[in-house]
């Protein structure tokens, strides 16, 4: 099953909002969606997003491709930055392990 992290439109005429949720990509736009991972008011000023980045990057880890301008929306609001920063942290955490087994070990 593909699955797309896409938004969903809601409001009413000439007054969006957007759901980003998580989809099957052969559902319609605003039709069944798999997860809410957060909101898009464009009409604010400044516009507002609010994603809860562990859900995101849980997803994305799983084979979600975020479309284009959700794309846009993450890396614009530092998303893949969190994906970035916690990757560091476990690689460093790992370096150090390895260091203190080796001056166990002589």
């Amino acid at each position: 099953m593909a699955v797309k992290i896409r938004l969903k439109r809601m409001g009413s005429k000439k007054n969006p909002f957007y759901r980003i949720v998580v989809a099957d990509i052969r559902a319609p736009r605003d039709g069944k969606f798999i997860e809410e991972i957060g909101y898009y008011n464009p009409l604010t000023e400044p516009k507002v997003v609010k994603v809860d980045a562990e859900k995101v990057n849980k997803w994305i880890k799983n084979g979600a491709k975020p479309t284009d301008t959700v794309h846009r929306l993450f890396k614009e609001n530092g998303v893949y930055e969190e994906k970035a920063q916690e990757a560091k942290k476990e690689v460093v955490e790992e370096v150090e392990t390895e260091e203190s087994s080796q001056e166990v070990a002589e």
